[in-house]
């Protein structure tokens, strides 16, 4: 990435930042007028909590885990929580305009009385409201996670490949809140499910090999009969994609780079196709999303999987010949409201979708990225079993 574009997301995501924090300050401080020393360490708090957010994230690329997880499990749950507020307060906030207007039209004398204690009451309700939703989004994501079963039928699948299980994992995310008891867990209920091949579709990681890499060596032990493989998310980019894909290789995990391979059951034969994720080219040579590269030489009359972080490049799979795109990257949204949003910038945001002769499974993922907390939107580890159109 270079050092302008850099420069503009950093100025975009410190204004968008600073402006929910004052936003949430001026309805839930200021005009709920607080008695001292409330209104004080409340408008201290908020402050504290705008600088320490952007500054925490930076502070996770230089100190170590150790220091940072414990602030970033405080800063992610604040994250969480601010969303929930503000996704409230606009609504609130739409209520008392119209009653202001309606105020205001009647010929209604200005009652500053009567205006204190509609903002507390709004400020409360808004309060209460974020509380509830946060603490239920927490316990969501702290939960086991469920294994969801996937049916998908393939246009002249073999029949030595019918049933044929794939387990798929997404957009685990391990790094300040996801370390190595996840993902132990994760690896004993995927072997427990006993599936034919596994994928991991991106966004493995959220931080350097250096500082993470011992919290993955248990992928190690996932056990398939055609064995694991994995494609870069954006997240693997952000984190050092070369020292990742080395790391992976080490412990046994196939990655699948623009490139392809066949898999062989008892004389019939499929094709599985990965590709890199395009964020790639903005930050290593060499990289990105390279689709004919991937598909070049395979046999038409095989049916093939394409193992693609995002979604968005469904149509020039379909546009060559692909059966079944696996991907991830939108988490489903994660958290409700956002996911009719995550639907402004990728075709399908989650389940199983069909796009002309192919179709698309798009995972929840397995973890979170950011705020701990899921609503609406389980995570899943996807069963899927394959059999004949």
């Amino acid at each position: 990435m270079s050092v302008t574009r850099l420069a503009i997301f950093l100025s975009v995501v410190l204004s968008v930042t600073a402006g929910i924090h004052y936003y949430l300050w001026a309805r839930l401080v200021r005009d709920v007028a607080w008695p001292a020393p409330w209104h004080t360490w409340l408008s201290v708090a908020v402050i504290a909590l705008a600088v320490l957010m952007p500054l925490g994230l930076m502070l996770t690329r230089l100190l170590p885990h150790r220091v940072t997880s414990p602030i970033m499990w405080v800063l992610f749950s604040w994250m969480g929580l601010m969303f929930f507020l503000f996704v409230l307060l606009i609504p609130a906030d739409l209520m008392r305009g119209v009653a202001s207007l309606i105020d205001h039209i009647g010929g209604a004398p200005p009652d500053p009385a009567r205006r204190l204690l509609i903002a507390r009451l709004f400020a409360g309700a808004v309060g209460l409201g974020g509380l509830g939703m946060a603490t239920w989004g927490f316990y969501s994501a702290m939960r086991p996670v469920a294994v969801k079963p996937v049916q998908i039928a393939i246009t002249d699948l073999p029949a030595n490949f019918h049933g044929f299980r794939i387990v798929q994992l997404s957009d685990i995310h391990v790094g300040p809140t996801i370390g190595r008891a996840f993902i132990d867990q994760l690896v004993a209920r995927t072997n427990a499910l006993q599936p034919d091949l596994i994928a991991i579709t991106g966004d493995l990681v959220d931080g350097s090999v250096a500082k993470l890499g011992h919290f993955v060596t248990p992928l190690a032990k996932l056990r398939a009969r055609h064995g694991v493989f994995f494609v870069t998310g954006n997240h693997e980019y952000f984190s050092g994609a070369d020292a990742w894909i080395a790391h992976l290789r080490s412990l046994g995990v196939t990655v699948l780079r623009n490139e392809r391979v066949t898999l062989e059951q008892d004389g019939h034969h499929i094709d599985l196709a990965g590709i890199d994720d395009p964020t790639g080219r903005s930050f290593a040579a060499g990289h990105g999303s390279d689709l004919p590269r991937a598909l070049a030489g395979r046999d038409p009359k095989r049916p093939l999987i394409l193992l693609a972080h995002q979604p968005r490049g469904a149509d020039a799979a379909a546009d060559h010949g692909v059966d079944l795109q696996l991907s991830g990257h939108t988490h489903g949204g994660q958290i409700f409201p956002f996911n009719l949003l995550v639907g402004l910038q990728q075709p399908y945001v989650a389940g199983l979708h069909r796009l002309r002769d192919m179709s698309i499974y798009v995972s929840t993922g397995t973890g979170y990225w950011g705020p701990p907390m899921r609503l609406g939107v389980p995570a899943e580890i996807t069963d899927i079993t394959l059999h004949p159109a």
